[in-house]
């Protein structure tokens, strides 16, 4: 047993520290940790420490030492390890899909493991859940493990309270996509593991499953390796990624921000350095080539010259040739020796605008009446209607099970016998459809390359349809893959590609982000966004919706509402009066600022400016002050 004296507050650095977290003190601070500390209850200012002792344990479950780093006293927080794996290889034909040495997690590790479509994402989660065999090396479990799965049929687990809260239901065919994706998520934590995996949890969710899923996860108690295109669950969650990039992975320590950030600066200096290198190149082969035309231009000696000023100049001429091809040698050597750069694989720029070959030159494209819509027993709409304006680009959204495929399916009059609608769509003449459905591989030939596939209704040339191709990742000799060669990424990929080339000045898109990478993801909505032509798209994106809607229709209670402003303008919060507990705990966080600046302020570090300390202080005591009065006030 170790026992240290006890305090409940210090001020403390937290930075990443090998496999663990560092948390410097004053000098003069003696710590107490009587239980584990994970980074979630780390942050800039103070962390709470409890009373009493802490028993050294078992290597492997949890370890306080006592460091003593450039005279600073310290302690060093080494995490339970759940998993390691090492060795990892497998391999599909030709191509090696996985090369990793070596892997680690931690208890409370938040892993984003994120990476293009067909890198092997799914694939290397399987094998680390122990749901399938690398060709080579080993994967060591710790502790218990639960994945909730992509995709399949799942019960809604034992627990009562997690099927109470996701509101799971028992397992049967008339199950919607997002009610499936419920079910396998309770499935996974009823079992209560310490270890969590979840490749892609948020399909089909509609805004109440995300911030049901947020809440459990942001909640776990534990560690979580998740495979997901939710940018803003990845931001929320993750405090370390795992980019899968030609079979290795990079470990980015930090958020996605972070990830982005570096992936970005590393973007700028490899351009930078291979700049360079081309620049250092050409001027050594520049130089190569002026020595070389030097030599061949110095004189030999005349023919009547006699024959010692003959030997003479022939020595004189041989050493100046001698010295210039000295030099030519120097400078090819140098380019020989001249570290390579390879040129960063940058997104090729598309140049035409798409969706203008036919433009609508009225003022809307549809206008929609309803009285009602029902699928066989269930009223999904009643008394309602919407216009599509030109040019708009319009987020249709609503929870699971509302009806927005049903009534993008009525648009285009594919619905079955089971649903009965009452009332009038009316679409201008001049409107070219372009419609993605969720079942998109139908409307493909699964034979045909991809290129095939797209230039078959292309009004665009080749080399512009390879162009789109390459900004949605399908690159190079891909495009000549047959269809059933392709993962479900990829079939999407070339389904929206297809669309986007083809001779259509409206777009009905179902899910259209579903199955594709997050970098694709990001190209989709550039190119979206610059689209010529009108936009009407399902998604539970809330990133997707955000940089890609100027409108949203939302189903509400049997009725469409429309709000004429992007996803920021719609989740405005109402205003309200602030309860007294909110601003106690405002009081609390402002308070423990204070208390950081404080012991800045009493010995400040090397960079601080105490001035601006000063002014930060003041300002705190100046809201801690109205944040009193109003308590009592109420």
């Amino acid at each position: 047993m170790v026992l240290l004296d006890t305090v409940d507050w210090f001020s403390v650095e937290y930075r990443q520290f090998r496999k663990g977290w560092f948390l410097q003190t004053d000098e003069n601070s003696q710590l107490t940790f009587g239980h584990r500390v994970s980074p979630m209850q780390v942050g800039e200012g103070i962390f709470v420490m409890p009373f009493g002792g802490c028993e050294m344990r078992q290597p492997d479950v949890f370890a306080v030492l006592l460091l003593r780093l450039r005279g600073t006293k310290g302690v060093f927080l080494m995490a339970k390890i759940m998993l390691e794996a090492t060795g990892l290889h497998l391999s599909y034909g030709e191509r090696q899909l996985l090369k990793i040495e070596q892997l680690q997690i931690y208890d409370m590790d938040r892993i984003g493991l994120i990476g293009e479509n067909g890198a092997g994402k799914t694939t290397l989660l399987q094998i680390l859940a122990g749901e399938k065999k690398p060709e080579t090396g080993t994967v060591r479990r710790f502790v218990p493990v639960a994945v909730i799965h992509q995709e399949g049929k799942a019960s809604p687990g034992k627990d009562r309270e997690l099927r109470a809260r996701f509101r799971a239901q028992e397992s049967r065919e008339s199950l919607s996509g997002g009610e499936m994706t419920r079910n396998r998520i309770t499935e996974a934590l009823s079992v209560h593991p310490e270890l969590l995996m979840a490749d892609e949890p948020t399909t089909d969710l509609d805004e109440e499953g995300l911030g049901l899923l947020r809440k459990a996860l942001t909640g776990f108690q534990g560690a979580i390796l998740l495979i997901s295109h939710d940018r803003a669950l990845l931001k929320k969650l993750c405090n370390r990624i795992w980019y899968l990039r030609d079979g290795t992975i990079l470990d980015f320590p930090g958020g996605y921000d972070d990830f982005i950030a570096e992936r970005d600066r590393r973007m700028e200096r490899e351009t930078f350095e291979y700049e360079q290198y081309k620049a250092e190149r050409k001027r050594l082969k520049e130089s190569a080539q002026r020595m070389a035309e030097r030599a061949s231009q110095v004189k030999k000696a005349p023919g009547r010259m006699g024959n010692s000023e003959a030997r003479l100049h022939k020595r004189e001429w041989t050493d100046s040739v001698l010295q210039l091809s000295h030099a030519k040698r120097t400078i090819q050597n140098r380019m020989e020796h001249l570290e390579v750069r390879e040129k960063p694989k940058a997104l090729p720029e598309i140049r035409m605008k798409l969706g203008v070959a036919h433009p609508v030159e009225a003022r809307t494209v549809l206008e929609c009446t309803c009285s009602r819509m029902q699928a066989g027993t269930s009223k999904l709409l009643c008394d309602t209607g919407f216009v599509l304006p030109t040019g708009s680009r319009t987020a249709l959204i609503g929870p699971n099970g509302c009806g927005k495929t049903t009534l993008l399916r009525e648009l285009l009059n594919q619905n079955d016998d089971e649903i009965h609608f009452q009332g009038k769509v009316r679409w201008n003449p001049a409107v070219r459809i372009g419609w993605f459905d969720q079942h998109h591989e139908q409307t493909m030939d699964r034979k045909k390359s991809v290129l095939e596939n797209i230039m078959e209704n292309s009004v665009y040339p080749e080399h512009f349809a390879r162009t789109v191709m390459a900004c949605l990742g399908l690159r190079g000799e891909a495009v000549f893959k047959p269809l059933y060669l392709l993962s479900g990424g990829e079939k999407a990929k070339t389904a929206l590609g297809r669309l986007l080339l083809m001779d259509c000045n409206t777009l009905l898109l179902d899910e259209p982000t579903n199955h594709l990478d997050l970098f694709t993801m990001e190209e989709l909505e550039k190119l979206l966004a610059s689209y010529g032509g009108t936009i009407l798209f399902v998604s539970h994106d809330e990133e997707f919706i955000r940089k890609t809607a100027t409108r949203i229709l939302r189903f509400d209670d049997g009725k469409l509402v429309t709000t004429e402003s992007g996803w920021d303008e719609m989740k405005k919060p109402v205003q309200t009066d602030r309860t007294a507990e909110d601003r106690g705990l405002e009081i609390s966080r402002l308070e423990m600022r204070m208390a950081v600046l404080s012991a800045r302020l009493a010995r400040p570090a090397k960079g601080d400016h105490p001035e601006k300390l000063q002014q930060e202080y003041l300002e705190l005591a100046r809201q801690i002050h109205e944040l009193k009065t109003a308590i009592q006030d109420q």
